[in-house]
């Protein structure tokens, strides 16, 4: 079993606002991210997910509790051992961050000038990254004469210069279009499966965590509510917090006003069945239905792949008596298969 390479201790993380107030944005967090993973922190604006990230590279001191990274208690460090203990942490921000009055090869090249890398092996690394991330032939072009794309693409080179085990990704495909989030993200990707680096990433964004991440936390006012494998989560939320954000980021259940217009065109229970890649999953709803002597129509849904397994929800209008109803959901899950009626 691989080890953890960021071990999150009790947590907390206390700000003062003015007026005296306190506002916590890091409540009591227990978190391991696991050498070689991608994990995807995720949650809505204001979740605590950007305050944990600063935890994590010690951009911020927590109120209490313990981070480690890479073996090191960061909370135990002097700012001078902090610096060197971030060597091992490479950061990549929504707005790029680069140098505007550096090159792209200079952006490349500056955390190793820092580290005091000699001349020559530091040209060699750089012209090794650029070409890694696809852009050697940029090594003498401005970050003004670049797309969003390569700005982020030349900060993933940055980030990677001193051979950091752990990458961290706050929301970096947040200011890109789709074509270039997927090509920033299939990079990503790459960093994790060919260099062996641990990437943890912190998005909103369904389509991150859809193409790259291994594991998943969900956070929901300064706390993790949830975690684990990707698939499970998504296929099986158990918090309110995760159901929200599965049902927003899979758009596979109605919302308000699609229930509306819905309930007025049909007048029959509307039921939302859950979609998994489970064998034989249409033909035993399909079953449960007809056994009970309810009729069907489907009325909405949505089905996507997540790491390359379905997941999604179907929703039906269900004609029938209650109890025939009743007893086709009750059959639908005793089989394991989740429902939900919307109402």
């Amino acid at each position: 079993m691989a080890d953890s390479i960021v071990r999150l201790g009790s947590v907390t993380k206390h700000y003062v606002r003015a007026g005296a107030k306190t506002v916590t944005a890091v409540d009591d967090v227990d978190l391991d991210v696991t050498e070689g993973e991608v994990l995807a922190v995720i949650g809505y604006s204001g979740a605590g997910k950007s305050t944990l990230v600063r935890l994590v590279n010690a951009l911020e001191r927590p109120t209490s509790g313990t981070v480690t990274v890479a073996g090191q208690d960061l909370t135990t460090l002097s700012e001078r051992d902090l610096r060197l203990a971030r060597r091992k942490i490479g950061m990549i921000f929504q707005q790029f961050n680069l140098f505007r009055s550096r090159t792209v090869a200079g952006n490349v090249a500056y955390p190793l000038k820092v580290a005091g890398v000699a001349k020559a092996e530091r040209d060699a690394r750089v012209a090794e990254l650029l070409d890694f991330v696809g852009l050697l032939d940029r090594a003498h072009a401005h970050p003004e004469q670049l797309s969003g794309g390569q700005k982020q693409r030349v900060g993933i080179a940055r980030a990677l210069a001193t051979n950091p085990p752990l990458l961290l990704a706050d929301e970096a495909t947040s200011a890109l279009d789709p074509e270039t989030t997927a090509e920033v993200l299939s990079l990503l990707r790459r960093v994790n499966r060919e260099l062996g680096v641990t990437v943890m990433v912190i998005t909103h964004e369904m389509d991150a965590v859809r193409q790259i991440a291994d594991r998943v936390a969900v956070m929901d006012a300064g706390r993790v509510v949830e975690h684990g494998d990707v698939y499970d989560v998504f296929s099986t939320p158990r918090t309110a917090a995760a159901k929200r954000f599965v049902r927003s980021a899979l758009h596979d259940r109605p919302d308000a006003e699609t229930l509306r217009r819905l309930r007025g065109r049909h007048p029959g229970r509307l039921v939302s069945v859950s979609v998994t890649d489970e064998p034989g999953l249409q033909q035993r709803i399909d079953a449960a239905f007809a056994d009970a002597g309810v009729r069907t129509e489907l009325v909405h849904g949505g089905v996507a792949e997540l790491r390359e397994r379905r997941i999604g929800s179907l929703t039906y209008e269900t004609t029938g008596s209650p109890a025939a109803v009743d007893a086709a959901l009750q059959a639908l899950r005793a089989h394991g298969i989740r429902t939900e009626e919307e109402v």
